[in-house]
C-alpha cells in the first residue's frame, strides 16, 4: 500500500526527538510519520499512535512491528487524547503531531467515497462505525442547512444554487453515488463555472468535514494537547485547508500571548503567563522538490509550538 507522508522531514525535525521520550502521533494513518519517530527512539522511549480507522491501524501495526516493539496503537478519535493518556497512566509527553490531511489509501479506496473523481457510495466516514455518512447529509439536510455548510466548510460562493439543485434532484431519486453528486453540482453551477472553479472539490471538502466533525474536534483537542506537553515539549500540526489552519493559528496565538486581563502589570501572575512559544512565526510550507513530487502537498502548512 503506497502512502506518502507530506513534509515528513520537516515534521520529524520540528519535534526535536529525545531517544527516551514519549511521543504521540494523534493521526496515525498508515504510520508514515510514526515509523520515522520510532526509528529515533531507544528502548526507554514510547510511541503512541491514535486512529479511528481499523484498516489503518492494522496496516500500521505491521509497519511499526518491523521497527520496534515500544509502541501502542489506540482505536479512538484524537479528541480523546487526554483520556487515552490517563488510561495509559501517562501525565505528560515530549511531543505530539497532528497530520490533518487524510491519507492516500483512504482517497484511493473507492468504496470510502472521499474522491470526486471515482464512482463510489457517498460515504466519507473516517470511522466506519460512525452512523452519519455523506449520503445522509445530501438526502436529509434542508436546502438552508446544505447552503450554510457548503458556504462555511467549503467556502463555495454558489452554495445556494448547488443546494437548490440537490433538493430538486433528490425528490426524483435518492442521491447515493459520488459521481452522481458531481453531475448535480455541475448542473447547479453551469458547466462554464464548474470547469473553471471546480466547486465539487469544495463541496466534497465540506461534506468530509461535516461527516467527521473535523473542525469541532480540532478546536477541542489543541488546548488539551498543549496541557499534556512537558516543558520544552513540541506540538506540530500540519493542515491542508484554510479553515483548519485558521483554528490552529488562533489557538496558538491565544496560548502564546500574555492574557489581555493582566497585560501591562509589573508582575504577571503565573496562571496568566503564556503556556507556549511559537517555534515558527509563519507556517512552514513544502519544498519545491516536494511540490514537484506530490501534488497533494500544495496546500500543506506546518505550525510548531514549544511548551514553556
Amino acid at each position: 500500500m503506497k502512502h506518502y507522508s507530506v513534509m515528513s522531514k520537516e515534521i520529524i525535525d520540528s519535534l526535536n526527538i529525545k531517544p527516551d521520550g514519549i511521543y504521540v502521533d494523534a493521526t496515525l494513518g498508515y504510520a508514515g510519520m510514526s515509523k520515522e519517530i520510532l526509528k529515533r527512539l531507544n528502548k526507554d522511549g514510547l510511541l503512541i499512535g491514535i486512529d479511528q480507522d481499523n484498516e489503518a491501524r492494522e496496516y500500521s501495526y505491521e509497519v511499526l512491528k518491523s521497527v520496534g516493539d515500544n509502541f501502542k496503537i489506540v482505536a479512538s478519535n484524537f479528541v480523546d487524547l487526554k483520556n487515552i493518556l490517563n488510561e495509559l497512566n501517562i501525565q505528560k509527553v515530549d511531543g505530539i503531531i497532528f497530520d490533518l490531511g487524510f491519507s492516500s489509501p483512504q482517497i484511493d479506496d473507492e468504496k470510502r467515497g472521499f474522491s470526486f473523481m471515482k464512482d463510489a457510495p457517498l460515504d466519507m466516514r473516517m470511522n466506519l462505525d460512525s452512523s452519519l455518512n455523506a449520503s445522509d447529509i445530501i438526502n436529509n439536510y434542508s436546502e438552508e442547512e446544505l447552503t450554510k455548510y457548503f458556504y462555511e466548510y467549503g467556502e463555495e460562493k454558489l452554495s445556494k444554487a448547488i443546494s437548490k439543485q440537490i433538493v430538486k434532484e433528490r425528490k426524483i431519486k435518492k442521491i447515493e453515488r459520488t459521481l452522481e453528486l458531481v453531475e448535480i453540482i455541475k448542473k447547479g453551477t453551469g458547466a462554464k463555472y464548474f470547469y473553471k472553479e471546480h466547486p465539487e472539490r469544495k463541496i466534497f471538502q465540506a461534506l468530509r468535514i461535516l461527516v467527521n466533525n473535523e473542525l469541532e474536534v480540532l478546536e477541542k483537542v489543541l488546548p488539551d494537547a498543549i496541557d499534556v506537553l512537558k516543558v520544552e515539549g513540541r506540538l506540530s500540526v500540519i493542515t491542508f485547508h484554510s479553515l483548519e489552519d485558521r483554528i490552529v493559528k488562533n489557538i496558538f496565538k491565544k496560548y502564546s500571548e500574555v492574557d489581555a486581563i493582566v497585560k501591562g502589570l509589573p508582575q504577571i501572575p503565573e496562571a496568566y503567563k503564556p503556556k507556549i512559544k511559537l517555534v515558527n512565526k509563519k507556517p512552514i510550507t513544502p519544498s519545491e522538490e516536494e511540490l514537484e513530487q506530490n501534488s497533494r502537498s500544495h496546500s500543506a502548512k506546518l505550525r510548531v509550538i514549544e511548551r514553556v
